[in-house]
């Protein structure tokens, strides 16, 4: 693969690594989990269609285009922010993160169904076994890697149902990825999404009043670095490479963000995040590895 290909999976990851301790760190300057999604997705929408109007002249206008933004939004972006979101409540930034790396998994499945030079082959289902071994031991031992408590199980049950989700907006982008631009997709994505998340914050939760500077300036990097940077970069490597090849950047997003957890939040490496992580990340280079076979072959 070509050195800008590398480079886009380094910049997603880091992104998307750093969006969780920003995620927790947020909570403590007073951003509610409904609230902290809306306002990145309000922030990222600024911020792209500024671009679309002052860089390039036009925002998008076409049906099948908003279409797609529309499916992107539901699938790629509300409903796992939301999930996610909700489940940095019950478990560390790392915890999440290793639920992440399950995308590729979740995505081989449906490809091997939906698309059809994408089989589910041998190597696949032992990359499929081996994470799922991890998603076991991790439910089992019940470490959250926060200091003090936590909810492992309900963290899973989130993380999971995001990851599924995400999959699902993996085919459905791959199977579009010669008819849409990049940046465009992802304005519409963000746009809608601010549209759908703007009216259920309201109602759930009320807008907040008490949210400190800092959080102010934690919400300005979701929006930014956690979620314009990596959804950019994400849709351009679909265009150029296989939809597994691209999970590659889930090999990197927990490393990243167990990492920065521990680092910034003093966040801790349990045994069994530590021993559940090593297999769902095992399970993905696996499946990577037979993927590369198979283009070979």
């Amino acid at each position: 693969m070509s050195t800008r290909i590398w480079l886009a999976f380094g910049l997603a990851s880091f992104g998307w690594g750093t969006a969780g301790v920003g995620v927790r760190a947020a909570f403590d300057e007073g951003v509610p989990p409904l609230a902290m999604v809306a306002l990145r997705a309000i922030i990222a929408t600024i911020a792209i269609f500024a671009f679309l109007q002052f860089g390039r002249g036009e925002v998008p206008r076409g049906r099948d285009e908003w279409r797609m933004g529309f499916v992107m939004s539901v699938f790629n972006l509300t409903l796992p922010f939301i999930l996610f979101t909700l489940g940095y409540q019950y478990a560390s930034a790392g915890f999440m993160g290793l639920l992440a790396a399950l995308i590729p998994i979740v995505t081989a499945v449906f490809a091997h169904f939906l698309l059809p030079d994408d089989p589910l082959y041998s190597g696949k289902v032992v990359g499929l076994v081996v994470a799922l071994a991890g998603v076991a031991f991790l439910s089992l031992t019940g470490d959250s890697g926060l200091e003090e408590g936590g909810r492992p199980l309900v963290s899973l049950a989130l993380g999971v149902s995001a990851v599924v989700c995400i999959g699902i907006a993996n085919i459905y982008a791959k199977k579009r990825s010669a008819s849409y631009d990049p940046v465009e997709v992802t304005g519409m994505q963000f746009a809608l999404g601010a549209v759908m998340l703007i009216p259920l914050t309201a109602v759930a939760e009320g807008w907040p009043s008490d949210i400190t500077a800092l959080g102010w300036l934690l919400l300005l990097y979701l929006g930014l670095v956690g979620s314009v940077l990596p959804f950019l970069t994400y849709y351009w490597v679909l265009k150029h490479v296989t939809v597994t090849r691209a999970q590659i950047i889930a090999y990197l997003v927990p490393l990243v963000a167990l990492t920065s957890g521990i680092i910034v939040l003093d966040e801790r490496l349990e045994i069994g995040i530590a021993v559940g992580g090593g297999l769902i990340l095992l399970g993905v280079i696996i499946t990577g590895a037979a993927e590369r076979r198979f283009v070979r072959a």
